[in-house]
């Protein structure tokens, strides 16, 4: 029984996620052929060079053509004037999905160019590297990872089952749930993480300036962490945050919040509340390895570095 799911795949964008896609769609089988376009011409002819798309169109509008899936994986406020360019050339019954860290902003922009013959279903996978460009994709990104579909009232349920169909055959756990809770949703487990990750590498950037190599010579764990997420596209997060700003703004004002709490606990130097309130979040950590989100190894999951020979 073949594993196809689509016969044609268009790629729109071909950075990690776009890349990955291609990789674990032609390692399971599950699209006959993948077109892809990227605004960049290098990026085109990488994505020939290593083989990740069968074809690459030099418009969004050739590459759809045909096609029974459509990926927007451009940043998100780049999708509604792909839309519009990609509207009059989509075949009946294509599905249009994006890969967008935002959904209730996509909706926005993209679903008024769609035509009533096709079917737009949102969608999110939850997975990523600091990493960009056609080269930094691989086959396995997905594996146990959640993707998340946003599908709007009247979805075609054919077409949400097909999308959920080609998430699952690259291995990751499907969920549908509405656009404005997925985004405040996000705007907890990732897009305020990165933002406290990008202030927390600022203020070393600061500090280094003073204290010369210092921050960066001695890098503990902690910090050279934040700067693996710090290093994440500054293009993508920065629509991120202009289009998610009500969730991200809410999620920071709570956060300020308890780092008032915590502040004043350590001044007061009540070390009664800081254990408790590491005791619970240490729970979370583990809560996060018991879902196989994150390994239990130690240095997260990094190897130790090879012993020297003697």
């Amino acid at each position: 029984m073949s594993a196809r799911v689509y016969n044609r795949v268009a790629l729109i964008g071909l950075g990690l996620i776009a890349s990955s896609m291609a990789h674990a769609m032609r390692w399971k089988g599950l699209a006959g052929e993948i077109v892809g376009h990227a605004k960049s011409a290098e990026s085109r002819e990488t994505a020939l060079e290593i083989g990740i798309c069968d074809r690459v169109c030099d418009t969004a509008a050739e590459a759809v053509a045909g096609a029974d899936l459509v990926v927007l994986a451009v940043p998100v406020g780049a999708m509604g004037a792909i839309a519009a360019e990609i509207a009059p050339h989509l075949a009946p019954g294509a599905t249009v999905t994006d890969v967008g860290s935002v959904k209730q902003a996509v909706i926005e922009a993209v679903a008024p160019h769609m035509p009533a013959h096709a079917h737009f279903i949102p969608g999110h996978p939850l997975a990523g590297t600091e990493h960009s460009g056609p080269r930094s994709g691989f086959a396995t990104l997905f594996v146990n990872r959640w993707w998340l579909l946003t599908p709007q009232d009247g979805a075609d349920p054919q077409a949400v089952d097909r999308l959920t169909r080609l998430c699952q055959g690259m291995g990751a756990n499907v969920e549908t749930m509405d656009a404005q809770h997925h985004d405040l949703v996000l705007a907890v487990t990732s897009h305020t993480p990165h933002l406290i990750a990008y202030t927390m590498v600022g203020v070393a950037d600061h500090l280094r300036r003073v204290t010369e190599s210092e921050i960066i010579k001695y890098s503990a764990a902690g910090f050279r962490d934040f700067t693996r997420i710090a290093a994440s596209d500054p293009v993508m997060w920065r629509d991120v945050f202009l289009t998610n700003k009500d969730a991200t703004l809410d999620i920071l004002g709570r956060f300020t919040e308890e780092l008032f709490v915590l502040q004043r606990a350590i001044r007061m130097g009540d070390g009664a509340l800081l254990h408790d309130y590491f005791t619970r979040t240490r729970a979370i950590r583990r809560g996060i390895i018991e879902a196989g989100q994150d390994t239990a190894a130690p240095d997260f999951g990094r190897g130790a570095p090879p012993v020297p020979k003697a």
